[in-house]
């Protein structure tokens, strides 16, 4: 579904990932784990296509991305729910939707819609509500809904868990797993990383931009260490 072949990308003469190489298929989730500042959040904005890399190639399904447009990645399947969630506060939960599908086709629209709402009754509940007046949970499942309506093949989610009650984390970790049946491959950051560890198929720990460490979830030594400690 996706290959990464070794990218580097930068800000400015800042390098911020030195290097990225790992395939991933449809329903399997990679983790990715590391302090602030490792390149986490650099890798998934690589992918989305926020961060054009300098080297390396990124591949789905077979095509080469790596040079093209956000908005045309979005058009071909990858989703991304953003750190900080980054709603519309002044437009309501509907029209946040509409703005997360706004690269396919209208006539598909209330069908991808009602796929949401049936993930996340809540929204529907709450769909002529502003966005900036739901909770922080909430609007992390709008964010979640948003990247739905592009029915997506790959997900990219970065920093699940960040000032979200230990229940809603539960619920979002829940919808990752109907994602992951579904066959959508997953790229999963969260500050939590014995959760992100426990849920994933395969990892890759960053520090300072470099790959410390890449293999199977279940034998990260992140993992490893807080079981020992």
């Amino acid at each position: 579904m996706l290959k990464v072949h070794n990218i580097i990308s930068r800000y400015g003469p800042v390098t911020a990932l030195h290097g990225a190489d790992f395939t991933l298929n449809g329903g399997e989730v990679l983790a990715l784990v590391g302090t602030n500042g490792a390149g986490k959040s650099t890798l998934v904005m690589s992918i989305a296509g926020h961060v054009i890399p300098q080297q390396g190639q990124i591949y789905l399904e077979g095509e080469d991305i790596t040079q093209i447009a956000l908005h045309e990645r979005a058009a071909r399947g990858i989703g991304l729910v953003p750190e900080g969630r980054r709603v519309f506060p002044d437009l309501t939960v509907k029209e946040n939707l509409i703005t997360g599908g706004y690269v396919l086709p209208r006539q598909s629209e209330k069908e991808r819609l009602d796929g949401v709402y049936d993930i996340f009754p809540r929204l529907y509940e709450r769909a002529h509500q502003l966005a900036g007046s739901l909770s922080g949970g909430e609007q992390q499942m709008l964010a979640f809904g948003r990247a739905i309506m592009l029915n997506p093949k790959v997900m990219l989610i970065d920093e699940i868990s960040l000032g979200l009650m230990p229940r809603v984390i539960m619920e979002c970790y829940e919808v990752l797993e109907q994602l992951r049946q579904r066959q959508i491959a997953i790229i999963l950051v969260d500050q939590n990383s014995d959760a992100s560890l426990g849920f994933a198929d395969k990892a890759i720990w960053l520090e300072s931009g470099h790959v410390k460490w890449q293999g199977k979830a279940k034998d990260c030594p992140l993992l490893l260490e807080s079981v020992v400690g």
